[in-house]
C-alpha cells in the first residue's frame, strides 16, 4: 500500500492518524501517534492534536511528539491490522481513532481496551456500537456525519443554480457511507425535479474517467459526498470539475478553500474537542459502553466566490447572508490568503 493511500485510510481529510495515551502525571505516561505529514492536503492535521491535549488538560509538553510510524519501510506500510496490533501491544489505557478503517482496525484488535472514534460514519450501521444511546462494549466516541444532510447538497445545489436538472453524485460503491449518501439523496431529488447519475469510482482513474464522461454528454452539476476516497482526491476532483465547468457542491469546507465552489458540512475539528472530554472521562474510570455517541452539531458553510465568478454563476444574496466563509479574490495581497470578518461571516480573500 502507498503511503498516501495509508495516510487517507488513517482518517480522511482533516485528521489521519490515531492516538495511544496514559493519563498525564502517572508513573508511566506514554503516548504513540500516528499522523499525516501532507501539509496543506488536509486542512491542518496538527490542530485535533493540539485540541485534544489542551480539551483534556494534559500539556503539549507532558506529551511525547506524535511517531511517524507509518513512514517507516522506505515508504511503504504494513497492513493497517498490524499496526493497530502494534498499538494495542503497548496496552494503553485508551485509544483515539480517527475514521472507520482504523476503528474497524482496532476493534478487531481488541474488545477491552477503550476506544474513542473520531470522524467515523455510520458507527451503529458499521458495527462499532450497539446504538448511539447505549454503546456497549469497548467503542464510543463522535460521529462524522448524518445522512440526513445529504439532501441538504441537492438543496444548496438549486439554490445556487436554479436551472440545474442533471446531477452526478460521485461516490465509492465499496463504501457504506457513500452508498447511504446517494440513497438521501436519491430520496429527497423528485421534489427538485433533478435526474440523478450515481458515478461509481475506486481511484483516480476512474475518478476522471467518470466525471469526463458525465460532462461530455450534457450540461450538469456535481455533488461529491463525503468520504476517503473524495479525501484523497480532493485536488484532482477540484480540477476537474473546474476544467469542465461544473457546478459543484462539496461536503467539507477544505475543499472549498481549495477552490470547489460551494461547501456544506460538519466541522472536522469539534468531534476530537469532544473526544478530548471523553478519554479525559474513560481515564478517571468511566466506561465507553455508558458513554453515548454523539452526532455532529455544527454544520458549515462555505462558499467561493472567486470559483463562482469563474463559472459565471451570481450566487443570491440569502445564500451569502447564510454563509459561514466566504471567499473572494484579492489583487496584489501580500500572501496567498488573506482574510477579513465583516458581519457574520469570514471573508476569505485570495491573491488572483
Amino acid at each position: 500500500m502507498k503511503r498516501r493511500e495509508f495516510i487517507t485510510l488513517f482518517g480522511g481529510a482533516a485528521a489521519a492518524w490515531p492516538l495511544v495515551a496514559r493519563a498525564a502525571g502517572r508513573a508511566r505516561a506514554a503516548c504513540r501517534c500516528a499522523h499525516e505529514h501532507g501539509r496543506g492536503r488536509s486542512g491542518g492535521t496538527g490542530a485535533p492534536y493540539r485540541v485534544l491535549a489542551g480539551d483534556a488538560g494534559i500539556g503539549l509538553g507532558r506529551w511525547p511528539q506524535p511517531a511517524d510510524r507509518h513512514s517507516l519501510g522506505r515508504g511503504r506500510c504494513r497492513p493497517l491490522p498490524q499496526y493497530a496490533a502494534e498499538l494495542v501491544a503497548l496496552a494503553p489505557d485508551v485509544i483515539l481513532a480517527a475514521g472507520n478503517p482504523v476503528t474497524a482496525a482496532l476493534q478487531q484488535a481488541t474488545r477491552t481496551v477503550p476506544i474513542v472514534f473520531a470522524l467515523a460514519a455510520d458507527p451503529v450501521g458499521s458495527g462499532f456500537v450497539a446504538s448511539l444511546a447505549r454503546p456497549g462494549g469497548n467503542t464510543t466516541g463522535f460521529a462524522s456525519t448524518e445522512f440526513g444532510i445529504s439532501g441538504k447538497w441537492l438543496e444548496l445545489l438549486k439554490e445556487i443554480a436554479p436551472r440545474v436538472t442533471r446531477v452526478a453524485v460521485l461516490r465509492d460503491p465499496t463504501n457504506a457511507l457513500g452508498i447511504g449518501q446517494f440513497a438521501a439523496i436519491q430520496s429527497v431529488a423528485p421534489s427538485f425535479g433533478v435526474e440523478l447519475s450515481p458515478i461509481d469510482v475506486r481511484d483516480a482513474r476512474e475518478i476522471e474517467r467518470g466525471i469526463t464522461a458525465f460532462a461530455h454528454s450534457a450540461s450538469g452539476s456535481l455533488i461529491v459526498p463525503a468520504g476517503p476516497l473524495a479525501g484523497l482526491h480532493r485536488e484532482l476532483i477540484i480540477k476537474l470539475a473546474a476544467r469542465h465547468r461544473l457546478i459543484a457542491v462539496y461536503p467539507t469546507r477544505f475543499f472549498a478553500t481549495g477552490g470547489g465552489l460551494i461547501s456544506y458540512g460538519p466541522n472536522t475539528i469539534d468531534p476530537f474537542r469532544g473526544a478530548a472530554g471523553y478519554v479525559d472521562r474513560i481515564l478517571k474510570g468511566e466506561r465507553p459502553a455508558d458513554l453515548p455517541v454523539q452526532a455532529p452539531t455544527r454544520y458549515e458553510l462555505v462558499i467561493n466566490l472567486k470559483t463562482a465568478k469563474a463559472l459565471g454563476l451570481d450566487v443570491p444574496p440569502t445564500l451569502l447572508a447564510r454563509a459561514d466563509e466566504v471567499i473572494e479574490s484579492c489583487a496584489g495581497a501580500s500572501s496567498s490568503r488573506c482574510f477579513l470578518r465583516i458581519g457574520g461571516p469570514t471573508i476569505r480573500t485570495s491573491r488572483s
